[in-house]
């Protein structure tokens, strides 16, 4: 199977697909920060943001259903995590208003999706 790869299940979803999205949308933002934000608002957005894909991937591959839920309630608060960091980059005028209400569109369609995700496996776990 040269030139084929297997596709794993979250690479499937297009909440999955979305949050990498955003991510790389976190990252251009987040390079237009001060210097002096490196280490600090800087890295804690983009450890949050990538803790949503990582969390969502992480949680595709439990076996119950209930623990799927945990990885995508962990991935949710991670996206609003981001949120309200963006709302303090804006507060301190790093980013400007425009900005967060254009991502804020995208943590919408991720929260969701992530929303609709655990509800599925809430329902599929109840009803066994």
């Amino acid at each position: 199977m040269i030139g084929q790869r297997k596709i794993y299940g979250f690479e499937k979803l297009d909440v999955y697909n979305d949050a990498r999205q955003y991510v790389k949308q976190i990252y251009l933002l987040t390079e237009l920060f001060p210097d002096k934000e490196r280490f600090g608002l800087c890295s804690q957005i983009q450890r949050a943001s990538v803790s949503i894909v990582s969390n969502i991937a992480e949680g595709t591959s439990r076996a119950s259903d209930k623990e799927k839920e945990r990885f995508i309630e962990i991935a949710y608060g991670s996206l609003l995590e981001t949120y309200c960091q963006l709302q303090i980059a804006n507060d301190l005028n790093y980013i400007k208003q425009e900005q967060l209400l254009e991502i804020r569109l995208q943590i919408d369609k991720i929260a969701n999706k992530l929303s609709a995700l655990k509800r599925s496996y809430s329902q599929r776990h109840t009803t066994h």
